[in-house]
């Protein structure tokens, strides 16, 4: 009796990032669990879950991004578009400019820079709206995507390709085909960046003073500022960062697919925000966590796998799945936002 007491307790009085932090993981170990459980011993195989790392590390680092801004109650819509820019950029450099790896990466950062500089500005200090701005962050990125190659094409830089072809083998976690053959288990450098990402975010969160003066500004700006926090910088670091990280993902994303297109990672910014949303992070802002936008983003990616494997590959079966999932999440946040209220009172 004592322990159930005390079980409740536990869960009473934890904070509500932890509280959404607990459920994304839940959630997306349930899911694994079910796809293992109906759709065969494939999903058991490491490989399947590294694939699924392979395949979303640009979205991880987008994802990170997008929950920075949210949670101090903003939003950038941009980063999608931004990808695709530094993709098209990166391809042109190497292959019609005689750039390599090290100028194309410097080349990625410069652009996430300036959109951070000038969306950042733009938020903070003129006070115009998230949204409108990185709205037209987006229509920008796209006209000039356009304008630096109208065309998709593959990549040919030998130095490129060779760094697009490398792999990070995992010891005693391959496994053995249908021919005996052994194969090794792998993830791309993309991981590994993205890892990387979201440990250096969560220590930034947590244990830094910008890290919570981001938590802060977006529970309350006007409580924040009365306790000497200066909201329109921390606003600009924000929107700052979440470019820049748009940048690297970027970056990322172009070493995974190897080729420049003015279509490349179409809608990534809604699947962004969704992920970041799943990983239970507020859209009212002040409550959000790195960990729980990575969740975020394999519960959504595990999902996909399941309806996909199922064999429902039209398009729409996947949108209408995610759209269960966010309404799903916001119902969550909507109870947990009660819970808040009633414990004020």
């Amino acid at each position: 009796m004592k322990n159930q007491i005390s079980s409740r307790k536990g869960l009473k009085g934890m904070s509500d990032t932890n509280l959404l932090l607990l459920i994304t993981i839940v959630v997306f170990v349930i899911m694994y669990l079910m796809a293992v459980a109906f759709l065969g011993s494939g999903f058991l195989k490491p490989q399947n879950f590294f694939n699924i790392l392979n395949e979303n590390a640009s979205l991880i680092i987008l994802s990170c991004g997008m929950s920075l801004v949210m949670i101090t109650g903003g939003i950038d819509i941009s980063v999608g578009q931004l990808t695709a820019l530094v993709c098209m950029s990166s391809a042109v450099l190497l292959d019609k400019n005689g750039g390599n790896v090290v100028t194309s990466m410097a080349l990625a950062l410069v652009i996430g820079l300036a959109f951070g500089l000038v969306q950042g500005t733009l938020v903070a200090y003129l006070e115009i709206q998230p949204f409108i701005v990185s709205l037209a962050g987006l229509f920008f990125a796209k006209g000039l995507t356009t304008i630096v190659n109208a065309t998709q094409f593959n990549v040919e830089n030998q130095e490129f390709v060779k760094l697009k072809n490398t792999r990070i083998e995992i010891p005693f976690m391959g496994s053995v085909n249908k021919k005996g053959i052994y194969i090794p288990a792998y993830i791309e450098i993309g991981v590994i960046v993205a890892l990387l990402v979201v440990i250096l975010l969560f220590v930034l969160l947590r244990w830094t003073r910008l890290g919570r003066n981001f938590y802060a500004v977006g529970g309350n700006a006007q409580s924040a500022r009365l306790l000497g926090i200066n909201v329109k910088r921390t606003r600009f670091y924000a929107h700052l960062l979440c470019s820049v990280l748009a940048a690297i993902g970027g970056y990322v994303y172009f070493m995974h697919v190897g080729s420049g297109s003015p279509s490349h990672a179409d809608g990534a910014e809604m699947n962004a925000i969704a992920s970041s949303i799943v990983g239970g992070t507020m859209l009212t802002g002040g409550v959000g966590n790195i960990i729980g936008t990575f969740f975020g983003v394999l519960s959504l990616s595990t999902i996909k796998n399941i309806v996909s494997s199922l064999g429902l590959d039209e398009a729409w079966w996947t949108n209408i799945t995610v759209a269960f999932m966010l309404c799903l999440f916001l119902l969550i946040q909507s109870i947990v936002l009660r819970r808040k209220a009633g414990a004020k009172k």
